[in-house]
């Protein structure tokens, strides 16, 4: 099965995908919302996603040398370490703020070695900022981060943003595949695609931060 087919119908079985007027962390407002914590009430679509996400990162670790998976709390983290079992692959959790009690610091799930290569995961990319954030702890304990792989690229200048300071998007799936995607098999409207089309014409893919 297509995996962009696979990713968009579990956005829509599982209401992951939303209409509405959103604010999201770039600041910006969104007329749609994709928020994957929704898949935790669909297991079928849970399942779904972790297996594209599990391929995908199978067919990076072809390429290159991957030991550990990461992650920045809160939703991707209620998928990865799913897809890191699958993949036997140990995981870590990146904390927004630093813990001040028992284990304190924003790595949970384990410690970072000098030197090891750590896949960063997200599930979607606006302009890149919030990857930014959560690979930094990364680096600054040793690690070797240089691929971010997301779900979705919102095509709103992420991309261009993290190659121009050296690292390399991977995304499953783009915003306009996943529209001609659920369009072909009658999952949205007609409107709704316009909607996000539209959404997409007005913040061109330009380099932002």
């Amino acid at each position: 099965m297509n995996k962009t087919f696979s990713i968009a119908n579990a956005l829509v079985n599982s209401g992951a995908l939303r209409f509405g007027m959103f604010k999201l962390k770039s600041g910006q407002t969104s007329p749609f919302y994709i928020d994957l914590s929704r898949l935790l009430s669909s297991p079928i679509d849970f399942q779904c996603v972790v297996d594209v996400v599990a391929d995908e990162i199978k067919e990076i670790m072809s390429s290159r040398k991957i030991d550990k998976l990461a992650t920045i709390e809160l939703k991707s983290a209620l998928i990865l370490p799913s897809v890191a079992a699958k993949l036997n692959l140990p995981c870590l959790i990146v904390r927004k703020e630093t813990k001040e009690y028992g284990v304190t610091g924003r790595i949970a799930g384990g410690e970072v070695k000098k030197g090891e290569h750590i896949l960063f995961i997200d599930d979607v990319i606006t302009d890149g900022k919030s990857k930014l954030e959560g690979i930094k702890p990364l680096l600054e304990d040793g690690a070797k981060v240089d691929t971010i792989l997301v779900v979705i690229d919102r095509e709103q200048g992420g991309k261009q943003n993290l190659q121009k300071l050296g690292f390399k998007l991977h995304a499953i799936t783009t915003l306009r595949e996943l529209v001609k995607s659920l369009i072909h098999v009658g999952k949205i409207s007609e409107e709704q695609a316009i909607i996000i089309l539209d959404y997409i014409k007005r913040y061109p893919q330009k380099t932002r931060r």
